[in-house]
């Protein structure tokens, strides 16, 4: 630790870290537009100059590390004068006209520093040129009338996706924010995770679905988790007359730190599938809306023990989950009661734990890794923020092996492409005997011997003999294990025994808890000749056009409930905004099945999630 002084008082700081971090931690602020916590430093706007005991001018106090008696002033006349100066000639360089910019009056951090300045003009004509406003891309506008050249959103482009999409072009005045090598936003590479947007100070970037609907300060705000998958990301939702305006990272999450993909960020903000508002009942061929209690006593009269198939969304809270197994399984004495999932990978990790007598997977946090095998997983088009983590490191140099025999997108940006999983034990071997006859093999082989914290991660392509395989060479190499699961609550239905193949033989009725997921084409083939058909969902679907019974459910952003990440974190969801009026949740649906049914429903889920090994060490 160091200590320096900061307007005359002592703080104590961490070797390296910078005075602008010193001043946040003393509780005095410094004005940055540049700056932002979660990337690396830039010191570009030069808004947060402050003046240093021997130095003869001021300095960007974001870039400059704090040293052992530094004496630091942040405010003074000539800092003022100069802070003035600086946002004067920013807001030349562009069209900056706040009267016309949505984030105008409060949510823009260029105004809100010139009103920190007490600035009220700006003395200098702006350039009254015209820039390119990119309207391509299907979630945000890029509009470069209001850039201020911070390069945040080039930052977190990099830092945080590891995608690399958005640079600088041109030099000086004509520096220009584009992607890729100057194409439209909506044909570049972008994946949309749509952290470049979540940290521009200004207009530059603007999030379609909440433009123009209002500032920030009049809008409530809900800290939740996203249940897109199994990794549980943090997100916070602004919301206003019961309607979400915009979904950010949180920042503070301890899974995501912020980072978010589409899948949490803008594709909830976009579905625009038809909701079900009331119960149904098929009469005379056709589907007709009527009562809960009709509904209710229409499928008790078909749920007899032992002829009931029943099926649920991993997109369901642990609670829902839980009772759904008391109904079906515990009271009905039904012989098929599993999840949409089928267990999938998440049972060959559990069936291993079970085999290995130990937790044999580590978390996300280990993912901070010089070395990275992947093998059953495509992190580009599914989990993408587990692909985040890994994309984003690759440029120092971290090897990354992909194996895998499927068209895994990974590999376009591995080092090393193996299609068998048998390339998992030939690693092991030539790991021990330092040669392989594959070129290849002995070069990945090599630079994993020389790993001090190899990552090895699976998913759900990989089978049970390449799961002991990976499980092996992870061992021998002294690394870690990650296991991506699938759906947001894969893990907890693996645990609660609903992991089998779902088989319709002799059962009479199919009760089919979805949710607000999107039945899959095989899903519905499964489902297609069943005898009578219930189905538990939020939206219309090719099932619910079969049913013979529709029970109405509320979406994710209304209601609450309980998730267990892969990480085998347990965490909670939040309730938003409510439910369309007639609609219930999935577990007051199943709960008063449940009461119908003498099902004993005695809220023991959590004691449930543990009572044998999972492949994750569970933290109920």
């Amino acid at each position: 630790m160091i200590t320096l002084t900061i307007n005359g008082t002592p703080v104590e700081v961490p070797e390296g870290a910078t005075v602008l971090r010193a001043a946040e931690k003393a509780g005095i602020h410094v004005p940055t537009l540049c700056d932002h916590e979660h990337l690396s430093p830039f010191g570009g706007c030069r808004l947060c100059i402050v003046e240093v005991e021997g130095f003869r001018l001021p300095v960007a106090s974001c870039t400059l590390p704090a040293s052992e008696g530094m004496v630091v002033t942040t405010e003074s006349d000539n800092l003022k004068n100069s802070r003035q100066t600086i946002l004067s000639l920013l807001f030349s360089e562009r069209n900056h006209f706040c009267p016309f910019c949505q984030l105008s009056g409060g949510d823009c951090e260029l105004q809100n520093a010139a009103y920190e300045q007490e600035m009220n003009h700006w003395p200098i004509q702006p350039t009254w040129n015209t820039y390119s406003t990119d309207t391509s891309h299907p979630y945000f506008v890029l509009d470069n009338n209001r850039c201020i050249l911070c390069r945040r959103c080039v930052r977190a482009c990099a830092e945080m996706s590891g995608n690399h999409t958005l640079n600088i072009a041109e030099r000086g005045s004509d520096c220009m924010v584009v992607a890729d090598s100057n194409v439209p936003l909506g044909e570049s590479t972008c994946v949309s995770c749509g952290s470049c947007v979540q940290v521009c100070p200004t207009g530059a970037l603007i999030n379609r679905q909440s433009a123009y609907k209002g500032h920030q300060k009049n809008l409530s705000t809900t800290k939740t988790i996203c249940t897109g998958c199994s990794l549980g990301c943090g997100l916070v939702v602004y919301h206003r007359d019961n309607q979400i305006m915009r979904i950010e990272g949180d920042w503070d999450a301890p899974i995501n730190a912020g980072t978010l993909c589409k899948l949490g960020r803008f594709i909830p903000m976009t579905d625009e599938r038809e909701r079900i508002t009331a119960p149904m009942v098929r009469k005379n061929g056709k589907l007709e809306a009527t009562t809960w209690d009709e509904a209710f006593t229409a499928v008790m009269e078909q749920c007899k023990k032992g002829e009931v198939a029943a099926i649920a969304s991993t997109r369901l809270s642990v609670e829902s989950l839980s009772y759904f197994k008391d109904i079906f399984a515990n009271t009905l004495a039904s012989n098929m009661v599993t999840s949409t999932e089928e267990g999938l990978s998440t049972a060959n990790g559990v069936a291993l734990a079970a085999e290995l007598g130990e937790n044999f997977e580590g978390t996300l946090a280990d993912m901070t890794a010089d070395y990275f095998v992947v093998s059953g997983v495509d992190l580009i088009n599914d989990h993408e923020v587990a692909g985040f983590f890994i994309k984003r490191v690759l440029p120092a140099g971290i090897p990354l092996v992909v194996i895998d025999g499927n068209g895994n997108k990974m590999k376009e940006i591995a080092n090393f492409n193996f299609e068998k999983t048998s390339a998992l034990g030939k690693l092991e071997a030539a790991l021990s005997s330092g040669k392989d006859q594959d070129a290849a093999l002995a070069e990945a082989a090599k630079m994993l011997s020389i790993a001090k914290k190899p990552v090895f991660v699976y998913g759900a392509k990989i089978d049970v003999d390449g799961l002991k395989a990976l499980v092996s060479l992870a061992k021998a190499a002294k690394g870690k294990v990650v296991g991506i699961k699938g759906g947001a609550n894969s893990l907890a239905a693996a645990q609660l025994g609903l992991d089998s193949t779902f088989a319709l033989n002799e059962h009479k009725v199919v009760y089919a808890a979805l949710g607000d997921e999107a039945p899959g084409k095989e899903l519905v083939k499964k489902l297609e000749n069943a005898p009578f058909l219930v189905i538990q969902a939020s939206y219309s679907s090719a099932l619910t056009e079969k049913a013979d019974v529709v029970l109405p459910v509320a979406i994710w952003s209304e209601q609450d409930g309980h998730y267990l990440n892969l990480d085998g974190r347990l965490q909670d969801t939040h309730k938003i905004v409510d439910a369309p009026d007639g609609v219930l949740s999935n577990q007051a649906v199943l709960e008063a099945l449940g009461e119908k049914a003498g099902a004993a429903l005695n809220g023991s889920w959590k004691k449930a999630l543990t009572v044998k090994l999972a492949p994750v060490a569970i933290q109920a």
